[in-house]
């Protein structure tokens, strides 16, 4: 059996920026002295009049991409999660979110995977500040064909979008030639009976690995891809939850105010139905290797697979 590939997510923002770009010259990068981490390097290299390094001074960038907008460019502001959603939220906010421009925000290093970084730039807040702006869309994906894809329908939509990337390479599950994205439309991967494994990002790999171990225990989970969590997929949730009737939901950000919450809102209003929440439980990430923090969060297949077991005994 062949190795799965792997790519990072934020590998696959660059690479989609030069490819759209290569179409559309009002594509507008803005960086904050991070082209190589956020691989924006990519685009500059491609095109350096429209690569734009506004330095360590992520709020004025978000400033500056404001007013691009209203010149006619699609400005991506690029920098960590970190900074993005949580140095410059009042920025995002009032001057993107409130006029309702036309900013997209590429935010890498997302989540603990982040690593030896630490505490300090593991993000696990940004789905739920940036869920809080009004018409704000909010998109993780899993892979690197779901990221590039992503990238294009962030571009052709119009208003704000914040993109979620990662710093970890994760395997590639989708086909580029079959798979199709569309905003606020979550993706079936696997069918099953008596459970749902409702996951996003970087978690989606896991969780099919997880659902793989759950079968030989007699527990046939079906997963389901939520790359939009605003807007969520409520049709696609509430028919698991009949089909069912158990739903996990699992996300590499805090089960504060992310992709859990987002479903338990559409639950129970609409379909009241046992839910558990895995993620990051209340507390700040640490510095470590990337894999064994997601090992240690229980958010790897193995952590995930024995959530389910032991809730579903």
């Amino acid at each position: 059996m062949s190795e799965v590939k792997k790519i990072a997510t934020r590998d696959s923002y660059g690479n989609a920026l030069v490819e759209i770009g290569k179409e559309h010259e009002n594509l507008i990068v803005l960086d904050a002295d991070l082209a190589a981490a956020t691989k924006t390097g990519t685009f500059k290299k491609a095109f350096p009049e429209r690569h734009i390094d506004c330095g360590i001074a992520e709020a004025n960038m978000t400033g500056i991409a404001a007013g691009m907008s209203t010149c006619g460019y699609v400005p991506f502001i690029s920098t960590f999660a970190m900074f993005a959603a949580g140095r410059s939220f009042e920025q995002v906010r009032n001057s993107i979110g409130y006029p309702h421009l036309n900013v997209k925000i590429g935010a890498t290093h997302a989540g603990i995977s982040v690593g030896e970084d630490g505490a300090t730039h593991q993000c696990n807040e940004d789905i739920a500040l940036m869920r809080t702006i009004p018409g704000m869309v909010v998109i993780n994906p899993c892979d690197d064909v779901e990221a590039r894809a992503a990238v294009k329908a962030a571009y052709e939509h119009v208003g704000p979008v914040y993109l979620r990337f990662g710093r970890l390479a994760a395997p590639v599950i989708n086909d580029e030639a079959t798979y199709k994205f569309e905003i606020g439309k979550g993706v079936e991967l696997r069918d099953g009976k008596d459970c749902t494994i409702i996951a996003t990002g970087l978690c989606v790999g896991e969780a099919l690995a997880a659902a793989e171990t759950l079968t030989a225990k007699g527990i046939d989970a079906q997963v389901i891809n939520i790359h939009t969590i605003k807007p969520l997929d409520e049709e696609l949730v509430l028919a698991a939850a009949e089909k069912t009737g158990r739903i996990f939901t699992v996300e590499e950000h805090s089960v504060i105010g992310g992709l859990g919450d987002a479903v338990a809102a559409v639950l129970s209003e609409k379909c009241p139905t046992k839910l558990t929440k895995i993620g990051v439980n209340d507390v700040f990430g640490e510095s470590g290797p990337a894999v064994e923090l997601l090992h240690k969060y229980e958010l790897d297949a193995e952590g995930i697979a024995k959530r389910v077991e032991a809730e579903m005994k």
